[in-house]
């Protein structure tokens, strides 16, 4: 990890200073190609991240390689955007750091049939700018993505932020993408509950977007995780909404989509986790609402219906840690034996009967009625005067 000190200078994870060149050079890549280049991050693999800056600003690299980066490579701003990294006390999280989220990307080696209808795409980022002072990898060991749409009724942003708080209080962090609606609930609803939350932007982490959440994503980034592989001063593009989706999947252990139009970038955010080998799961909503109609069309599809944080927690937290039973309403009558019931159905509501009328209400021998209406008695639902019975009045 390269931690940009208020010196400005860049140091590594372990408080040394690191080489400045080697920040320069993480810093020039994550701009010269758009991410993810599978291409790029191969290059770096084999010679280290210096020399592969240099190769390509000389357009030394291969074909297929330069085809990317041929628009870009003219453009080197390092410098400038690590001085904005230190301004927003952050940080670069390059692959082989400690705080990388090896296991979280690991996915992305998985499952190639999946991965290969997901287009281009399918790739781990190169490098990622973050501010906030959780580590990243300790995130992602126990996270849930709630993603949904923008425009969210009250419903959808009730139930988002009901989760979100319900996952805090059980240890587990919350993911999204910082957007208006059940983005938004998902995320003010994790710092409420004082727990971490993860925001993944399509844009620099200097960019805030939407706008209208700039005080919220300043909040994210104090308390929780505010992450991109885009470096500063980049704006949000259509495709990099869609691009950042397979981060935000990949970055927790299961996706729950609360509501989602028939075309939703959450839908989108859901496709990735499966393609990744995640739990994909949906809460169901009214069936006359037009924004519950991708929910319901991935449960058709397969996904979990979830409706309270324990369900989610099942799928994200440790091997053996189940959700317990929903309440059901009970009754006094609940713990009766089937015979012990229709003995008690035979008394009417108010009226008294005999032994031998509760025998031909129940269509029961008047011998087999004495031991249940005794149990009955000694449960205090039936009470016996002059040999006569009925029932208790509650």
């Amino acid at each position: 990890m390269i931690d940009l000190g208020a010196d400005g200078a860049a140091r590594n994870s372990g408080g040394g200073l690191a080489d400045d060149e080697i920040a320069r050079a993480w810093a020039y890549l994550s701009r010269v190609a758009e991410p993810p280049c599978p291409a790029l991050t191969d290059l770096v693999l084999r010679c280290g991240p210096v020399e592969a800056a240099a190769r390509v600003r000389a357009g030394a690299v291969g074909a297929a390689l330069l085809e990317h980066v041929q628009a870009r490579r003219h453009i080197d701003c390092a410098a400038e955007d690590l001085d904005v990294l230190q301004r927003l006390g952050g940080r670069l999280v390059t692959m082989g750091d400690a705080e990388w989220p090896v296991l979280a990307f690991r996915a992305f080696d998985g499952a190639p049939q999946r991965l290969e209808r997901m287009g281009s795409r399918a790739h781990p980022p190169l490098v990622l700018w973050v501010t906030g002072p959780v580590r990243l990898d300790e995130i992602t060991a126990r996270a849930a993505a709630i993603v949904g749409t923008r425009a969210a009724t009250a419903y959808g942003e009730h139930v988002a932020a009901d989760l979100a708080a319900g996952l805090v209080a059980r240890d587990a962090a919350v993911v999204s993408g910082g957007a208006f609606g059940v983005d938004g609930a998902a995320h003010r609803a994790a710092l409420a509950a004082g727990g971490p939350t993860v925001a993944v932007l399509a844009g620099g982490i200097d960019v805030p977007y939407p706008a209208g959440h700039t005080s919220l994503l300043r909040r994210i980034g104090e308390e929780g995780l505010v992450v991109s592989e885009y470096p500063p001063g980049e704006r949000p593009a259509r495709h990099r909404f869609l691009t950042r989706n397979r981060l935000v999947a990949a970055l927790a252990g299961a996706t729950v989509v609360v509501e989602a139009g028939a075309r939703s970038g959450a839908a989108n955010t859901a496709a990735w986790s499966r393609a990744l080998g995640r739990p994909v799961c949906a809460v169901p909503g009214p069936v006359t609402s037009a924004a519950s109609v991708g929910c319901h069309a991935l449960l058709r599809a397969g996904a979990q219906l979830v409706t309270r944080a324990e369900d989610i927690v099942e799928l994200i937290g440790r091997m053996g840690e189940f959700a317990p039973e929903e309440q059901r309403p009970t009754t006094v009558l609940d713990g009766l034996a089937e015979i012990e019931q229709r003995v008690y159905d035979a008394l009417p509501a108010r009226a008294a009967r005999t032994a031998d009328e509760i025998a031909v209400a129940a269509g029961l021998p008047a011998t087999a009625i004495l031991g249940p209406l005794a149990v009955l008695e000694l449960s205090g639902l039936v009470t016996a005067h002059a040999g006569r019975w009925q029932r208790v009045r509650r």
